[in-house]
């Protein structure tokens, strides 16, 4: 069985189940809707916090008794599975079937609901109701359907086969109708003038600030300086920032791969680099490099709390 599997048959029995290193599952109970014509039962509403990532046993627990294998084994089954989760998300996007897709958008994980299972149990077997429309039928008469927000049925009980006549509702009230279109059309002439007047102001002080300009940029070409005694000329040199310390996302014994995966991290907004080898003749690939301590903790902690718990900092 794959992880989401375990998790959706947890997220039946409780309202909230967490994945270890990546994040929580949480579901609020919502009332029944009415929407136009159907009616929909009571649900779970699920959603995604990526700061649940502490390991409270439920997951590892439960996998570990259906399938009777060890608790240890469960939990390595499970981070092997959030580190296929957060390839997957540094490629794009998360689907997880029976829950929701997942995406990485600004260093941040965005969830969207599948909602295609009801996970509240008291709604076990309820189904979404779409009422129909209503006809009337009389022995030797035509079906007629009567919809009573437009027509009215005016018929002539002396008869014995009633003709059906319907007549149009009469407007009462034409002069609210008209007065309220004439409100609204006031007041948005009122808001685009104003806009206009805005505009306006913004394009004068636009043309008296490009004068101003105009007039100190002939007041610099017409001055002189003339130096007797001219200063030597000083050759400054920028000192080099080097940066110590380096977030890293991996190490790969292929440089191919460690190329691969810097591109992955580059495409979601980090400006990424291999560093070079380790004493293990392994490739390391950083998400980012810093040449301030505290910067780099801060991001260390963010990516950490959002992108992959592995990371760490190396200080080279």
């Amino acid at each position: 069985m794959k992880l989401e599997e375990y998790i959706s048959d947890l997220l039946y029995r409780y309202d909230c189940v967490i994945v270890p290193n990546f994040g929580g599952f949480i579901t609020n109970k919502k009332s029944a809707t009415v929407n136009q014509h159907t009616f929909l039962p009571p649900y779970k509403q699920i959603t995604f916090n990526s700061l649940l990532i502490e390991n409270d046993g439920l997951l590892a627990n439960y996998i570990a008794q259906v399938d009777k294998m060890p608790y240890a084994t469960a939990i390595n089954f499970i981070n092997f599975e959030v580190q296929e989760w957060v390839e997957k998300l540094l490629n794009g996007q998360l689907d997880l079937d029976g829950i929701g897709t997942l995406f990485s958008v600004n260093d941040t994980i965005e969830f969207e609901p599948e909602n295609k299972i009801n996970y509240l149990t008291d709604s076990f077997g309820l189904k979404s109701i779409v009422s129909n429309k209503i006809s009337h039928q009389k022995q030797g008469e035509r079906i007629a359907t009567i919809e009573t927000s437009s027509y009215v049925v005016n018929t002539n009980i002396e008869d014995k086969n009633p003709p059906i006549v319907l007549k149009k509702r009469t407007n009462r009230m034409p002069f609210v109708k008209y007065a309220a279109i004439f409100m609204l059309g006031a007041a948005s002439i009122a808001l685009m003038a104003k806009k206009i007047n805005q505009n306006n102001q913004q394009k004068q002080q636009l043309v008296t600030a490009n004068t101003q300009q105009k007039i100190q940029e002939a007041k610099i070409q017409n001055a002189t300086f003339v130096m007797d005694n001219p200063l030597p000329i000083i050759e400054l040199k920028a000192k080099p920032i080097i940066k110590n310390y380096h977030i890293i996302a991996g190490a790969f014994r292929s440089e191919e791969n460690a190329l691969t995966k810097v591109k992955q991290l580059k495409n979601i907004g980090f400006e990424a680099s291999i560093i070079g080898k380790n004493k293990f003749d392994l490739y390391q690939v950083a998400f980012e490099s810093f040449a301030n301590l505290n910067d780099a903790n801060n991001k260390l902690a963010k990516i950490k709390s959002s992108i992959s718990k592995d990371a760490w900092m190396l200080v080279k």
